[in-house]
């Protein structure tokens, strides 16, 4: 019965690991930098952001719109009524025969020569707005790149995982095997193939739980990618030849200074505070326009008798307006956009400090992950050993069932071990990139 069980354990994970393929599956190799551009192209979050990047550009063109003069046609036709003529004491009232159709044609043109500085503040906020929104396109792009690479090296490590409990797979089944032949030969106990057995089992069910995560990590990737549904993702087995250099700390905090987005954005938000101020007192100036129109009107009704004729006229100034109430009302609003400003450099210094600490944090965990993986590399060279010797030592008859379990188990934890820590030293990497903005 246990090696009835045992097989059916086997066929099961063998069906799991196959299940993929049997769904006419489209298998393709990807690189991470192959990965990174379809993002660049299909990304829905980068989509969006492009979008938004494209509405602040037209911002600007509208804003710069506003240097262009303003040109007003009016055409207006009406009927008149019959006019009332009294004295002065609303005595003696009289009706005017007036002509009832009346007729309007105007063309007005204006062209601002000063306005405070209000349009060209326009100008620049929108100039500010349109490169905020590049820094967030940026930003998202970064942010799914991190995503895509995470997702893309649990896949490669899920994969080497599944490497590794296939080869103890058959190391468990030749065990089995060898533990069988002793048996027969009366120098191992049935107890012992039982607990091979289980530790077979532990492995195959271990597998097939990798076998789901690279499904599920999978079906994130194509799902981002936009990629056909049945399409089954390869890593790069060059991967782990990508050379990493572990440089200086002062290297990755210059690299944060000029990348940053989070920098970039709250640097923007004080020049955004700085243009406000410049907007605010703009309202507070008088502003200075040439103006041109030509009218073409009748009947004249300024004469009684109206005097049923068109009359054209035109002219050409200068138009100076100001708001007097702006220069005690205009004050708050002025105060209100220093408060912006300072309060957008105070989060500026606040988000220098937490990028130098988010920088500092990943630039020691990234070292950290080179000693583990020298420790590692260490620790299954070790657990080689032990498993040869312990093997040795069992064939001989000079060592117990448990003992060869023990070692197996080792190696394999040892393996799994040295295959995270090698995939931990790369996304180590990428993290610190994206910490500093340039992923």
């Amino acid at each position: 019965m246990s090696k009835f069980f045992t097989l059916i354990v086997l066929l099961c994970a063998i069906l799991s690991g196959n299940s993929v393929s049997a769904t006419n599956r489209i298998e393709r190799v990807l690189t991470l930098d192959e990965i990174y551009t379809l993002a660049d192209e299909c990304s829905k979050t980068i989509r969006a952001d492009k979008a938004a990047l494209d509405e602040a550009g037209a911002a600007v063109r509208e804003a710069q719109s506003k240097h262009l003069p303003d040109i007003n046609l009016s055409v207006m036709a009406s009927f008149l009524g019959n006019g009332l003529l009294t004295d002065r004491d609303f005595s003696n009232a009289m009706n005017v025969d007036m002509p009832h159709f009346g007729n309007n044609f105007a063309v007005e043109a204006s062209q601002l020569i000063y306005g405070g500085g209000a349009v060209n503040s326009g100008v620049a906020m929108a100039k500010l707005q349109e490169e905020m929104a590049s820094v967030n396109l940026e930003d998202s792009r970064t942010r799914v790149r991190f995503m895509l690479t995470a997702f893309y090296l649990d896949l490669y490590k899920l994969h080497n995982l599944l490497k590794v409990y296939d080869r103890n797979i058959e190391l468990a089944e030749t065990l089995i095997e060898t533990t069988r032949s002793r048996e027969s030969q009366g120098v191992a106990l049935a107890n012992d193939i039982t607990r091979y057995e289980l530790r077979l089992q532990n492995i195959s069910l271990a597998r097939h739980k990798i076998v789901n995560g690279i499904e599920i990590l999978n079906a994130n990737i194509v799902e981002m990618l936009s990629l056909n549904p049945q399409t089954y993702i390869l890593p790069d087995e060059r991967l782990l030849s990508f050379s990493v250099e572990p440089k200086t700390e002062g290297y990755w905090q210059g690299e944060a200074t000029n990348n940053s987005k989070e920098l970039q954005r709250t640097s923007l938000g004080v020049k955004m505070g700085e243009q406000g101020i410049k907007l605010a007192r703009a309202s507070k100036l008088p502003s200075l326009a040439v103006v041109a129109a030509n009218h073409f009107d009748g009947p004249i009704t300024i004469e009684v008798p109206v005097i049923n004729k068109n009359f054209n006229y035109w002219f050409v100034g200068l138009r100076l307006s100001w708001s007097l109430s702006s220069l005690y009302k205009a004050n708050q609003g002025v105060k209100r956009a220093k408060y912006a400003t300072t309060l957008a450099q105070l989060r500026h210094d606040e988000m220098k400090e937490r990028v130098s600490l988010a920088v500092k944090s990943d630039y020691i965990k990234y070292l950290e992950s080179f000693e583990e993986l020298a420790s590692y590399r260490k620790s299954l060279q070790l657990a080689e050993e032990n498993y040869r010797v312990i093997e040795t030592r069992y064939k001989n008859d000079m060592a117990i069932a448990t003992d060869m379990v023990d070692a197996a188990n080792e190696l394999l934890n040892a393996e799994l071990q040295l295959a995270n820590s090698q995939i931990s030293v790369i996304f180590k990497y990428y993290k610190l990139k994206s910490t500093t903005g340039n992923l």
